[in-house]
């Protein structure tokens, strides 16, 4: 039988907890990125189990395309598997047995497109809050003045650019 391996993924080493058809650790590895590619590309597993976190979409699509199948968890749910102290090798362990309970749902592997899209998503709402946020600092600084400036980015910025001694569109910084 194939072994079940559990990655728990990081920057720059991932530690891994092979297991046996039962579910028992037989196998503990802590790898270099390089070394990490090497293990999948000289090694046929039959499970390959990660957190759905930060690069976890990427290395599923890799491992995929290796012929191995990949199951990503929800990060939340892992947390109540770690038994001790939280380490590298104790988080992948939990993977192991987060994904032996029937209830846990897995993560679908999301393609490069959907993971762009999300991401431009992402930023746009960054670039909004951060906007936001100006515009409001303006607006309080203007009402120490004196100054009442409508709420609303369009309306507060053209109320702020008639108060201001220089207009706002020659402003270069």
């Amino acid at each position: 039988m194939l072994p079940i391996v559990a990655v728990d993924l990081a920057k720059s080493v991932f530690q891994l907890a092979v297991a046996d058809e039962h579910w028992k650790i037989i196998e503990t590895q802590r790898l270099t990125r390089t070394q990490f590619e090497r293990w999948f590309l000289n090694r046929e597993v039959n499970l390959v189990i990660m957190e759905a976190c930060g690069s976890a979409h990427h290395w599923a699509r890799w491992l995929n395309s290796l012929g191995n199948e990949v199951r990503l968890l929800p990060a939340q749910y892992i947390r109540a598997y770690v038994k001790r102290n939280k380490t590298d090798a104790v988080d992948a362990a939990a993977l192991l047995e987060a994904a032996r309970a029937s209830d846990m749902r897995p993560v679908r592997v999301k393609s490069v497109e959907q993971q762009a899209l999300q991401g431009m998503h992402r930023i746009r709402s960054l670039w909004m809050g951060t906007r936001t946020s100006r515009i409001n600092a303006l607006r309080g600084f203007c009402r120490e003045f004196g100054i009442a400036i409508p709420v609303g980015a369009r309306t507060g910025v053209e109320a702020i650019s008639r108060y201001w001694p220089i207009p706002i569109r020659q402003c270069r910084t």
